[in-house]
């Protein structure tokens, strides 16, 4: 039987009017609080002036070793932050600093093995971060052999560019290019990694790749040392009979004016590719007629180079997989961050290039 009391007109029960005044607000407008965040593998638990307001768990996906930044908004003046770190990895052994992620100064005078070059774009920070912890840590990148650097262009947001070009300064592993990223320019990419694998640097190898795809750095050297072809090379995985996509639905369309032959020469497949320092050389000196697909340009290109003399050698490798992912992958494609991480992790505990979601 409930209990009652008078209050004007009305009456309430007192156990639900108890437990209105019980309800606990930690917030006063013009007064100081003390607000603490902790996350762990439960979630995150808030607490102000040390008593516990609310807990929540991870959005959903969010892995907490791609977080790079708190933000604080709202009706607040911030007086003071303490941050005691973020959280990793609970294996020491997977656990990287940010000096270990910033890239290796390049020496002009030094002549590298490779360089890669990948596509990514302003949004795709994740990627980037995905790709610094994981295949960039290989012993040929951290040595300086193999230099690696993201290609972004411009995004149309002033606040994305300003974030973008923070990154930069942190890792200095990031050339942005003058232009707002678009599908149908971004064989200019390909003519800038040339240019900086050839000029900026001076490469034995150019390579090429997006920042979806999981690289294997020291089986794509391993094989270049079995192919030991230093001139000339295409090495990727070669697709020589394609033709062009006539439907104008498609993302890959080419109109007859673009392209009137009924097939494209040989070409490599975008996901990874490496080219030898002469053909990379002669790419960007000779070759200013843009074609939309990038890795076909590659191929138009070298096709032009054979006809005018040059002795062109296709090494086609079955171990790029430009759809996903298989066991003894030299290139995974279409990873996710965290399927990069777990393909890392299997590497380093397995010692063998084994698929994720597999025991």
């Amino acid at each position: 039987m409930a209990n009652y009391y008078s209050n004007g007109s009305r009456r309430l029960p007192m156990v639900q009017e108890a437990s209105k005044t019980r309800k606990y607000f930690p917030f006063k407008q013009g007064y100081h609080f003390v607000s603490t965040f902790r996350v762990g593998s439960e979630g995150i638990q808030m607490t102000v002036d040390g008593k516990h307001i609310t807990s929540f768990a991870y959005r959903e996906s969010l892995e907490p070793w791609l977080v790079s930044e708190v933000r604080m908004s709202g009706d607040l003046n911030l007086i003071s932050v303490l941050a005691s770190g973020l959280p990793t990895s609970e294996d020491l052994d997977h656990i990287i600093d940010l000096e270990a992620l910033k890239s290796v100064a390049l020496l002009p005078e030094k002549r590298l093995e490779l360089f890669i070059g990948v596509f990514s774009t302003a949004n795709n920070f994740k990627r980037r971060m995905a790709v610094r912890r994981t295949w960039m840590q290989y012993a040929a990148v951290r040595s300086g052999a193999v230099a690696v650097r993201f290609f972004v262009g411009l995004h149309k947001n002033k606040m994305v560019n300003e974030e973008l070009w923070n990154e930069a300064r942190t890792y200095g592993d990031t050339q942005l290019m003058p232009f707002v990223d678009y599908y149908s320019i971004i064989t200019w990419k390909a003519l800038a990694i040339c240019i900086f694998g050839t000029e900026v640097v001076s490469a034995k190898f150019v390579m090429k790749t997006d920042d979806d795809a999981f690289v294997r750095v020291d089986e794509v050297l391993a094989s270049l040392n079995r192919i030991n072809v230093s001139h000339g090379l295409l090495y990727g995985l070669i697709n020589s009979d394609s033709r062009p996509h006539r439907n104008t639905e498609s993302k890959w369309y080419i109109s007859p004016e673009e392209w009137p032959e009924e097939t494209y020469p040989p070409w490599a497949h975008g996901p990874g590719y490496v080219v030898s320092h002469d053909i990379a050389k002669q790419v960007y000196k000779r070759y200013k007629k843009m074609f939309k697909l990038e890795d076909v340009a590659m191929g138009i290109w070298i096709a032009d180079m054979k006809k005018g003399g040059m002795e062109v050698w296709y090494e086609k490798e079955e171990r790029v997989y430009n759809e996903g992912c298989k066991d003894g992958y030299v290139v995974a494609h279409y990873q996710a961050p965290r399927e990069m991480l777990c393909l890392w992790q299997k590497l380093q505990e397995k010692k063998r290039a084994q698929c994720c979601g597999e025991p």
